[in-house]
């Protein structure tokens, strides 16, 4: 089977596909207020440039690359609140006509049916490929490592734990590298997903009835409950990875 990835902005046609696309995220996920302002078909035709659209042999949509460019006054520090943080910026840089400097990865996707085939390395180096092509010299990315099956070990120490052959235990972190990307810090409040008891018992299918911190599917860390107030609240940690868009310049 062949893939052919396009950018959004030359196939607009795509877009209800792209839309339509079955995603695996959890629930809770996409719950996301600051992501729900991205995700959102007046916002995202904005962006059209960054998004990319992956498809088969036989024309069917079955993966999306999603990027997002912002203005970061310094781009050697790699702001706290990551994915959220990413989105937030791309988001003011666009509707105040700053000038962005650095470009984010959001989001790759792929259909079930596709997994398996490396594409997730095929629609990453599109990402990067397309930051080059629009002028940017690195691609960011707030990956979510989500292969820690220890709650309680620190996604700092996580993050840097190896295999023999010298690469990251973690599979998602794994692909990155393995496509040039460097580890370079750690955003402790990427995502925030704040919520009603109700809204997290719908999420979930979970009782929420006992405060404290509550493990969740598909959660990285603990939703911490407080049943006084009603409320529950997501922080969840990713890691900044950079790619430089000339890997091989850059190796010089």
């Amino acid at each position: 089977m062949t893939f052919t990835v396009s950018v959004l902005a030359d196939r607009p046609d795509l877009a209800e596909p792209l839309w339509n696309m079955h995603s695996s995220w959890p629930t809770f996920m996409t719950k996301d207020p600051i992501g729900s302002m991205y995700f959102d078909p007046a916002i995202f035709e904005l962006f059209a440039d960054h998004v990319l659209v992956c498809q088969d042999d036989a024309g069917a949509v079955v993966g999306r690359a999603i990027s997002i460019p912002f203005h970061l006054p310094d781009a050697s520090v790699l702001p706290a609140d990551g994915w959220d943080g990413a989105i937030r910026r791309g988001i003011c840089t666009r509707l105040t006509e700053k000038s962005a400097n650095v470009v984010s990865a959001l989001e790759i996707s792929l259909t079930s049916s596709t997994q398996g085939r490396s594409l997730s390395t095929t629609l990453l180096v599109a990402l990067r490929d397309n930051a080059r092509r629009l002028g940017f010299s690195e691609l960011l990315a707030p990956l979510r490592p989500n292969g820690r099956t220890d709650p309680d070990e620190p996604i700092a120490s996580y993050i840097h734990r190896t295999r023999p052959d010298g690469l990251p235990v973690d599979p998602w972190l794994r692909v990155h590298v393995r496509a040039g990307g460097r580890i370079d810090s750690v955003a402790p409040r990427s995502m925030v997903v704040p919520g009603t008891l109700a809204e997290w018992r719908e999420w979930t299918g979970l009782p929420f009835d006992r405060s404290g911190p509550v493990d969740v599917p598909g959660a990285l860390v603990p939703v911490i409950v407080d049943l006084d107030r009603g409320i529950a609240v997501y922080t969840e940690p990713n890691v900044w990875v950079r790619h430089a868009t000339d890997p091989q310049g850059d190796a010089e």
